[in-house]
């Protein structure tokens, strides 16, 4: 602790004397410029929560209530993509993102792990890509996972990461980093994190291949349910993440229910955010349900889109 004086003492309560007589500094507001093209709500559902025995009958049930997109697990995909592109030929429905489904832990500690990560999530893209899917989602680690310190972490993650953004790039898809809660993971937990690796990664891309390096395979996801424990805003968070944003999943905001089964379930200042930026892609529902689907998912896309038109 700092020692201070007589002297030192009087010098410094003359400051904050004077301190307190100067005026309040001047608050200005901040302008966003308009996005480049306004934003769309185009709703999507990952295929393990729509109701119904097999895959028509879900693409079925969704087509009825609107939504625009499938969100398919990544297990097996690339043994699916003849199936899928006959299920959705002539539907108004597309493959949004891929949800996970690969081998390994990218930043494990054991160069194995990393390496099958790698392997199995590049399978994963090449089958994305002929999808036409936004990009694969991917979670560096789980509590348990690594051994890793923080900043070896990143590092592995940078590196690999770049090496998975140009093979996602060739087939016309991305990877999709997305930010958990601290009860699930102990890296990656707030969507402005994941816009600083993306950018980081973008900035390893232009190292490596020169300045025109195609940037188009890094991305990244919100998840309003991880964004509940972790955000101190919902509208920040997306700001944080603009450009690199390209995949958002939504759930009820304490039982991780369909929106609208908790009381007070609220998203207007996330998708204020998402019209800031002009978000063009999708939001899918990736939760539970306490009632029957047939009744809950109406319900909740009801109430998204009442609250979409408010923000």
């Amino acid at each position: 602790m700092m020692q201070l004086n007589r002297r030192s003492f009087f010098t410094a309560g003359a400051m904050a004397s004077a301190m307190a007589v100067m005026p309040a500094p001047t608050t200005h507001a901040v302008t966003l410029p308009d996005p480049e093209k306004k934003a769309r709500l185009r709703l999507s559902c990952q295929e393990g929560v729509a109701p119904g025995k097999s895959l028509a009958e879900k693409l079925d049930f969704m087509e009825k209530l609107g939504f625009e997109g499938i969100e398919p697990g990544g297990g097996g995909l690339a043994r699916r993509v003849e199936e899928f592109q006959k299920a959705l030929s002539g539907r108004n429905i597309k493959i949004s993102a891929i949800c996970a489904g690969f081998n390994g832990v990218l930043i494990s500690e054991k160069e194995e792990s990393r390496n099958q990560a790698v392997s199995s999530m590049k399978d994963i893209m090449t089958a994305a890509g002929a999808l036409g899917s936004t990009g694969l989602i991917m979670v560096p680690a789980f509590n348990g996972q690594t051994k890793l310190g923080h900043q070896e972490s990143r590092e592995i993650l940078i590196k690999l990461l770049t090496e998975l953004a140009e093979h996602a790039a060739q087939n016309k898809t991305r990877f999709l980093l997305e930010p958990l809660n601290r009860g699930e993971c102990h890296f990656l937990r707030q969507v402005g994190d994941g816009a600083a690796i993306c950018r980081d990664v973008e900035q390893s891309l232009k190292k490596s291949k020169g300045a025109e390096a195609n940037c188009g395979g890094v991305g990244l996801m919100g998840d309003f349910w991880h964004m509940t424990w972790e955000e101190t805003s919902d509208l920040a968070a997306f700001l944080s993440a603009e450009k690199y944003l390209h995949h958002v999943h939504i759930a009820s905001r304490k039982r991780r229910s369909m929106p609208g089964e908790d009381a007070g379930d609220n998203y207007v200042s996330g998708f204020k955010g998402l019209k800031l930026i002009g978000y063009q892609d999708f939001i899918s529902l990736e939760c539970g349900s306490q009632g029957n689907k047939k009744e809950t998912i109406p319900a909740a896309v009801k109430l998204i889109r009442e609250q979409w038109d408010m923000a």
